[in-house]
């Protein structure tokens, strides 16, 4: 996997994996603005297993921002992520709050290079997969990497969070 130097490409997400020196590839899509769920889209315009394509999350541990990356077509089990943050309890962030600590609109918020750095969970169903597909910072721009990297980038760590819909 190489990194793919694209000037359209370039957001905070891709700045901070380049400067990481982290492999990634790009991969953009023609978004609609009537899908109903972003990620799924993605992984559809994608051609990709839902289950490669992670979608980003934010949630208020006892009253502390953080990220539960998951599945697509699986939800975010707020009671796990709190437990693996060490919470009593979790709930859903305001879409309003959410967007102006991360710097990313909702339907394209990256779990990287967000202007305040979050506590971050990954879905323990990541580590199956070589590489996994997170929001590249922008709606219709999704980027490629091994998940461990993922971890690295964000100083996360991998804790089983996603549940069936």
């Amino acid at each position: 996997m190489a990194k793919r130097a694209d000037a359209s490409a370039g957001t905070p997400a891709t700045v901070a994996l380049a400067r990481a020196g982290i492999a990634f590839t790009v991969h953009a899509y023609e978004h609609d603005p009537r899908a109903a769920a972003y990620g799924l889209e993605a992984a559809e315009k994608l051609g990709l297993d839902p289950d490669r394509v992670f979608k980003t999350l934010l949630a208020s541990v006892d009253g502390t921002l953080a990220v539960g990356i998951v599945p697509v077509a699986m939800q975010l089990d707020l009671k796990a992520l709190a437990q693996a943050l060490g919470g009593k309890r979790a709930e859903m962030a305001d879409p309003v709050v959410a967007e102006r600590k991360t710097g990313y609109v909702v339907g394209g918020i990256s779990p990287i290079g967000q202007k305040t750095a979050l506590p971050t969970v990954l879905d323990e169903s990541a580590i199956l997969c070589e590489t996994i597909y997170v929001s590249g910072g922008r709606r219709g721009l999704d980027l490629e990497l091994a998940p461990d990297d993922l971890i690295a980038v964000t100083a996360g760590r991998y804790a089983p969070i996603a549940r069936a819909r």
